[in-house]
């Protein structure tokens, strides 16, 4: 059952269940009134019949007619009743007694009673007077109550389904018109394939719980990209950084194995293949460092992670590496509350982003002092690391963070172009954002920023 029959559903259920309450309330009331005033009416009767015939004596004639009128207009199905001392049946003949024993002596006992006999109701009166004491019973069925009360009921049954059948549909229109973003949401959703996920949910101007499904949507899927793209880049270029040390070192080895060479020669061909070697070995643990990010990246469990802790922990591996003072770190501004400097990541992928940002630096300003500022507030956690190197061309900021690519001023200087692809992939998985500012020949500052949500 869809979510807009089954939410119309229960609204129908729930209101028809409130519904049937009211109605069984009404309906009590209702019988209760009807049951009270037909007993007054049998009460009346009996009153009517103590002066029909004990109080005759004792009113006008005037008085006795009107009496005599009430009397005769009598209630249908009515039986009436007179008791002496004895339980005898007097004035009004009674063959079979009509009353036990037990029920008048119930009401001379208590002097009035009222009760039900299958479908009549009953009323007993105690009469004292000088003619003796008497006790008068008056029986009937309410046969115009019980039509009313019939009659209720049809119009509660027929409102109750009106009811539950307009409130279904109407339940429905506002189930469909409420779940009409999750329907837009889905719609949207459907194209998505593992070969277009840059496609993402329109998450609107809202901030409700539609607003929030769509966005964490969009970060699955931008998460989801960036995975398929970290495992397409390694089994892409993998393969082409691989073959060419490879082939380079296959070959200058054959080429020397073709004839016997001087030992300069030999000098010469092995510095080569030592050249190849290194650059093969970098080229390996670059892609280890991009399959462990790309294991980590899918499987990363988040938790807060002090920003200052790391930066320290970063300023004693450098430190240890570079030498004293070849590693400075300014604290530019720190929040009051210790908490704020805790945002939700990877240690160990922000551990390998902030060290390649770090590693670029020495390597391309020839092991010259590095800095590091931190600037931390309530909404946003801040580091830049400047050197003091070659710097970047403008037009290349963006292109250093494709994988394996390198700029254009950088011949001469190892490496294999995946540092900083892997350094903005895990950036961005963790809602951050990296930009460039540099000046050729004069230093890059590298800015990473967290900004809290």
């Amino acid at each position: 059952m869809k979510i807009k029959n089954r939410l119309a559903l229960y609204f129908s259920l729930i209101t028809a269940v409130t519904l049937i309450i009211a109605l069984v309330i009404i309906f009590i009331t209702f019988n209760s009134l009807v049951r009270s005033d037909f007993y007054s009416r049998l009460n009346d009767r009996a009153k009517i019949v103590a002066q029909l015939y004990f109080k005759a004596d004792e009113i006008s004639a005037d008085s006795l007619g009107n009496v005599r009128k009430r009397f005769a207009r009598q209630l249908s199905g009515e039986i009436i009743r007179i008791y002496n001392d004895h339980n005898d049946a007097v004035i009004i003949d009674d063959k079979q007694q009509y009353w036990s024993d037990a029920v008048i002596n119930q009401v001379r006992r208590k002097k009035e009673i009222s009760f039900y006999e299958g479908n009549r109701q009953t009323v007993g009166n105690y009469v004292r007077d000088n003619q003796g004491n008497f006790v008068i019973l008056v029986s009937a069925p309410d046969i115009q109550g019980n039509k009313r009360l019939d009659e209720l009921i049809e119009i509660m049954v027929v409102l109750l389904i009106g009811t539950i059948s307009v409130l279904f549909i109407i339940g429905r229109w506002f189930a469909k018109k409420a779940l009409k973003p999750i329907d837009n949401i889905v719609s949207q959703m459907q194209p998505v394939r593992a070969s277009n996920l840059n496609l993402r949910i329109d998450e609107g101007n809202g901030k409700d719980e539609i607003s929030a499904l769509a966005k964490n949507f969009n970060d699955l899927l931008s998460h989801l990209e960036n995975a398929f793209e970290l495992q397409q880049s390694f089994v892409t270029n993998a393969s082409h950084e691989l073959r060419t040390p490879v082939t380079s070192i296959i070959g200058e080895v054959e080429v020397a194995l073709q004839k016997d060479r001087e030992p300069e020669e030999y000098r010469a061909l092995l510095t080569s293949i030592l050249t190849d070697a290194e650059r093969l070995k970098e080229t390996i643990t670059g892609l280890l460092e991009l399959a462990q990010v790309d294991m980590n990246y899918t499987q990363a469990i988040l938790s807060p992670i002090a920003i200052d802790e790391m930066i320290w922990e970063l300023s004693d591996y450098w430190t240890k590496r570079m030498g004293k003072n070849n590693f400075i770190v300014n604290i530019l501004h720190l929040p009051e509350d210790p908490e704020k400097l805790s945002f939700p990541a990877n240690k160990s992928l922000l551990f390998i982003a902030l060290n390649n940002i770090i590693g670029n630096a020495y390597k391309f300003s020839n092991n010259m002092p590095v800095s590091c500022e931190l600037y931390v507030d309530a909404q946003k956690i801040n580091i830049r690391v400047s050197d003091q190197g070659i710097g970047i061309p403008p037009k290349e900021y963006e292109k250093v963070f494709n994988s394996f690519y390198r700029a254009t001023n950088v011949k001469g200087y190892s490496g294999n172009g995946i540092g900083l692809y892997v350094t903005g992939k895990i950036v961005e998985l963790f809602g951050g954002t990296i930009s460039i500012d540099s000046t050729m020949m004069n230093g890059t500052t590298l800015v990473v920023e967290f900004v809290r949500r």
